[in-house]
């Protein structure tokens, strides 16, 4: 039994990693095709960044409201679903020129996206308990950054060569390939292949919130799944603090994935150039990710937030620096992002397990939904926002910005110092 549920965890990990790799494919491949967009279809940068935004808020939306989906759907035919919808909503971008039909595109875009993450998030809750999420959550956050190294470079590439819209076509032919991989690989729980929880096959007792229930969730009533809901998520203001700082934490991180190649183009580096540049960017952050994750369980019990804290603290002297670098140094262009995407993902993706910890299995991709609905709120900063301080006051106003979301990201870990999945509410008690 030990080893069918190893092989079976082992398999909904490297799946899910791939899948949501792939996601990035037809989400993230639009920075690099923005430089090109301007120059053939002569849009401002204040044009390109309502593209961003409305997307953004739309993927905000629909990540919280297919977390609850996600919570009570087969996450294998779910995700499935929303990486072929994604990858078809690509080839309408890039068969058009009119910006209000690239926004209805990527708008949609945006919805079918939302339907990435929860799967993940509920797969990953099943298979692996509280004690080894730090860990294990950890490596599979490298996904995003892997994917989003590997579009960044294929992008500039595609873009150079080709032209913007095979920086769409090309993505969306590999996403409807794996589209196809996840249904024949993934699966959703334990249960659903006869196999115990995950407390089993460690040998370990549920935590209070999962012991209180040991009911799956789709055994559970509508009422008795939204009561657990207001219980453990929308009345735990632990949850709602770390909303607030993923806010800030999106603003900066999305700042730099959409406007990053436009600055280093404008700095003489090459689109090709800038594509390996934010491609160092996500490999220095899947770095980041990995040693955040492994401190939070090493040194910190669980804790989360002392990390969160370091990190964003530090991510905002080195936003200054790459500020502040004159023109003409692309090697210390690359060092410093290199730096800021360590620092960046690290908080990024300790946001998520820290939710997970205090939401329980049973409300995870609710609870990363909600969260991910205020990252995603963000787009009216790190897409339109910056967009128009640029155009308007030029790339000093949009670096002040980042350097003072910077900071407002650091500070709620402060107030959340000694929370840990200890904290999670009993089923039947108040939210603690």
């Amino acid at each position: 039994m030990r080893g069918l549920f190893r092989y079976w965890r082992t398999r909904q990990l490297y799946t899910t990693f791939i899948g949501y790799a792939i996601f990035y494919f037809v989400r993230k491949n639009i920075p690099l095709a923005l430089p090109l967009m301007e120059r053939d279809l002569g849009l401002a940068k204040a044009d390109l960044g309502k593209i961003l935004t409305l997307h953004d808020i739309v993927y905000g939306i629909s990540k919280f409201l297919n977390g609850f989906l996600g919570d009570r759907c087969n996450a294998r035919y779910f995700m499935a679903l929303g990486l072929l919808l994604s990858a078809a909503a690509n080839v309408a971008f890039g068969m058009n020129s009119a910006l209000g039909v690239l926004i209805v595109c990527w708008v949609l875009n945006g919805w079918f996206q939302g339907m990435g993450f929860p799967p993940c998030a509920r797969v990953l809750s099943h298979w692996f308990s509280p004690r080894e999420r730090g860990t294990f959550w950890g490596l599979w956050n490298t996904s995003h950054q892997f994917g989003l190294a590997v579009i960044l470079v294929l992008a500039g590439y595609l873009g150079e060569w080709y032209g913007w819209r095979w920086i769409f076509y090309v993505p969306a032919a590999i996403a409807a390939a794996v589209a196809l991989l996840l249904v024949e690989r993934l699966r959703d729980t334990p249960a659903s292949l006869g196999l115990p929880p995950v407390e089993a096959f460690h040998g370990e007792v549920p935590s209070q919130a999962e012991a209180a229930n040991p009911q799956s969730t789709e055994n559970q009533s509508l009422r008795e799944f939204w009561r657990f809901l207001v219980r453990s998520v929308f009345s735990n203001p632990f949850i709602w603090g770390a909303c607030l700082s993923n806010f800030f934490i999106y603003v900066v991180r999305y700042g730099f994935v959409n406007w990053a190649p436009s600055y280093l183009q404008e700095r003489q580096v090459s689109l090709a150039g800038a594509g390996w540049m934010m491609a160092g960017f996500e490999l220095a952050g899947l770095v980041g990710s990995l040693v955040a994750g492994w401190l939070t369980d090493r040194f910190f019990g669980g804790r989360r937030s002392p990390v969160c804290f370091a990190y964003m603290a530090a991510a905002t002297a080195c936003i200054a620096l790459f500020w502040k670098l004159p023109d003409g140094h692309p090697w210390a262009y690359a060092v410093v992002l290199l730096a800021v995407g360590f620092l960046i993902y690290g908080p990024q993706f300790l946001v998520a397990v820290f939710t997970a910890d205090l939401a329980t299995r049973k409300a995870a991709a609710t609870a990363i939904g909600m969260t991910g609905f205020f990252g995603y709120l963000s787009g009216v900063l790190s897409g339109w926002g910056l967009g128009h301080l640029v155009d308007q006051h030029g790339w000093d106003g949009a670096f002040q910005v980042l350097i003072a979301c910077s900071v407002m990201a650091a500070l709620p870990w402060v107030f959340m110092w000694r929370i840990s999945a200890e904290h999670a509410p009993k089923e039947d008690g108040p939210a603690s």
